[in-house]
């Protein structure tokens, strides 16, 4: 593994890592950074090389840039202080001191206005458009979404989801509450509710998607097939905001670098959030790479979309 420290020339921090696969090269620059995967950026390097028969192996290796974006130096203005006109002062003869002062009274005005160095510090952190990150703060958690999801139901399907989320959740010690809404026929949405429900929806919501599929394929196992939506403490609309949050940012180093991407794997759901939110982004097209449940979103610069 080797490790190193980008130049002053460089906008971010990056180490070059290398391991059997792209995968294991990327878990190792997260553990040697301490850090999520949302907290980085992934470039290969170069893919990880199976050989013949052990001849010519060779592993992947990635460039992981990190930490918090730099400023491109800007060049200091090379303009001198426009003192040259002071030295006019001399060429006024002693004897008409009375009507040098009237001059004086100018001269301190024409001095304030061409000084660059005390105007250049007025424009300062505005958003830089190449990153395409527009000044918005987080979004605070909301409260339980009541909103397009209608009345609680309690037909066959819901009491069939009601019934076998209870046993689950018995199983794992929590006494959450089930709530089950109709937004549109043929889609279930269920609402987790209680308190410390963070075991529940697990890292990066894994849990949470393990037990929607589970429900899902118990209640679809007889009938007709319906889709069911599992949430908790509005999970899902926040994942959807951080992913739409991370497109963005994505991009926007996309378009500054001329350099792609490749995302984290994400299930269906998830790539479909990135797809969407990029669609219209100006300089950017978007892909899926990959199987599951590794597959992957990869964001490319596009020199035509701009």
């Amino acid at each position: 593994m080797t490790t190193e420290r980008s130049e002053e020339t460089v906008m971010r921090d990056f180490i070059d890592v290398t391991g059997k696969n792209q995968e294991d090269a990327t878990s190792k620059a997260l553990a040697q950074l301490g850090l999520d995967r949302d907290d980085v950026s992934v470039e290969v390097l170069e893919r990880e090389k199976a050989g013949f028969l052990g001849i010519g192996k060779s592993p992947a290796k990635i460039r992981v840039y990190y930490g918090p974006e730099k400023a491109e130096p800007k060049p200091a203005p090379s303009a001198p202080k426009p003192e040259p006109e002071e030295k006019t002062e001399p060429v006024k003869p002693a004897a008409k001191a009375e009507r040098t002062q009237e001059p004086p009274a100018e001269r301190p005005e024409r001095e304030r206005r061409p000084r660059p160095a005390e105007r250049k510090p007025k424009p300062p952190r505005a958003p830089q458009p190449e990153t395409g990150e527009p000044a918005e703060p987080k979004p605070e958690a909301s409260p339980a979404p009541a909103q397009g999801l209608g009345e609680p139901v309690d037909d066959e399907k819901a009491q069939a989801i009601k019934t076998f989320l209870s046993g689950l959740l018995k199983q794992m010690d929590s006494e959450a509450d089930v709530e089950v809404y109709l937004p549109e026929k043929g889609r279930y949405k269920v609402l987790l509710k209680g308190q410390g429900l963070g075991s529940l929806i697990g890292r990066r919501g894994e849990t949470l998607d393990a037990i929607q599929q589970l429900t899902s394929y118990a209640v679809n196992r007889t009938g007709v097939r319906v889709r069911v939506q599992l949430d908790a403490e509005n999970y899902r609309e926040k994942r959807e905001q951080s992913l739409q949050h991370l497109a963005r940012k994505v991009a926007g180093k996309v378009v500054r670098y001329h350099r792609s991407v490749t995302l984290e794997p994400m299930n269906a759901y998830e790539r479909h959030v990135i797809h969407t939110a990029l669609q219209d982004y100006p300089g950017v097209s978007t892909h899926s790479t990959g199987s599951d449940p590794g597959r992957r979103v990869v964001v490319t610069y596009d020199r035509d979309k701009h």
